[in-house]
């Protein structure tokens, strides 16, 4: 699975922010610690505010902190925010469909359902658990 950029930027601030549920972030904060677009970012963060995982906190200092819960909150959660069309099979035409083409259409079909089930497998927090402590 391919993920796009906004997908991954999403990644990044909810884990960062999930690293410590007390802290708030700019988005200028999250996009200069991963040297990404602070405008692409602003708009993965409206999405992430809407869907739940984490709240605009307004006022002096303000930011992002992470409003979910670590310990069930998924990769998938937050992937398909971003990756609706993962969820969904491809439309194969049965008129020009080949005993091969079948056959790989039903293999890219096991493959994404086992990649789903890890991502929502995968938790925050045991995620986490791999990210190395900062000094």
């Amino acid at each position: 699975m391919r993920l796009q950029k906004s997908t991954l930027f999403a990644l990044y601030a909810v884990l960062e922010l999930a690293a410590d549920p007390s802290r708030q972030m700019s988005t200028a904060d999250i996009a200069a610690r991963y040297g990404i677009s602070v405008h692409h970012l602003a708009k993965v963060m409206r999405q992430l505010v809407r869907a739940g995982l984490i709240q605009s906190v307004r006022g002096v200092g303000g930011g992002y902190r992470f409003s979910g819960n670590v310990k069930r909150v998924t990769l998938w959660d937050i992937i398909e925010q971003f990756e609706p069309e993962a969820d969904q099979p491809d439309d194969v035409s049965l008129d020009t469909a080949t005993p091969i083409s079948l056959a790989l259409d039903s293999v890219r079909g096991e493959i994404d359902d086992i990649t789903r089930a890890t991502m929502q497998s995968i938790t925050l927090k045991s995620l986490l658990k791999f990210a190395p402590a900062e000094d």
